[in-house]
């Protein structure tokens, strides 16, 4: 009953961001965070179990520049072939200003997508899920519905992203497997932050990670669609 309590704010604060109240995200993911993290402790969960505990979140801390440098390499190296600069090219972060980039990669993401996401499916979730089927079931489900809650967000990607154009069209017939390739994406994802989650014993890890590739992401976007418009 409360991994479906815990399904049902999420599915909310999923309309919410996307539908209802867009403008309201980080207000919206910081109270569902609130509310997951008083459900798990309903459920009899510690911070140990959801990877804030005081040994978790040392290893945390470490992993982090570690994990946060690997990600910023790894883009840079993508960006030095021209090929690769397709993929950073996202018309959402190319409309933004200066205040709304450092927002979005200083707030927005770290307080609202990561904050909720890490929380929910690599903490909540998995804790609960592990403790009652073991940690393969915890992993896969988590996984499953974190890929499922990108179904709405990903509606249109194929009109803002190059690459994903280039690979699915954009028009409405590319929707729907853009979408679902979206999701299967996210879910393979999922299944990645779950193991770093599981190895490293911390919520950190897994948050310093998904952080890096939406930070870096935004930031390298924003400038790749100023340097190829001069």
């Amino acid at each position: 009953m409360r991994c479906l309590s815990v399904v049902v704010v999420l599915v909310a604060a999923n309309l919410l961001n996307n539908r209802l109240a867009p403008g309201a995200y980080v207000l919206t993911c910081v109270t569902s965070t609130a509310v997951l993290l008083l459900i798990a402790r309903r459920d009899g969960l510690t911070p140990a179990d959801l990877g804030l505990g005081a040994v978790g979140l040392r290893r945390g801390l470490r992993w982090a520049p570690v994990l946060v440098g690997s990600v910023l390499v790894v883009f840079l190296l993508v960006l030095a072939v021209p090929a690769g600069r397709e993929a950073f090219r996202d018309a959402r972060a190319a409309g933004l200003s200066v205040q709304q980039l450092l927002w979005s990669v200083l707030v927005r993401v770290p307080l609202g997508t990561v904050l909720l996401e890490e929380t929910a499916f690599r903490g909540v979730l998995w804790a609960m899920i592990r403790r009652r089927r073991g940690t393969t079931w915890a992993t896969t489900v988590s996984s499953l519905l974190f890929g499922l809650w990108h179904l709405l967000p990903s509606q249109g990607l194929n009109r803002s992203n190059t690459a994903v154009q280039s690979a699915l069209g954009s028009g409405s017939a590319s929707v729907a497997p853009t979408v679902a390739a979206a999701i299967a994406t996210t879910a393979a994802a999922g299944v990645v932050l779950c193991e770093l989650r599981r190895r490293t014993g911390s919520l950190l890890a897994p948050a310093a990670l998904h952080w890096a590739v939406n930070g870096f992401g935004y930031t390298l976007a924003w400038a790749v669609s100023r340097c190829l418009t001069r």
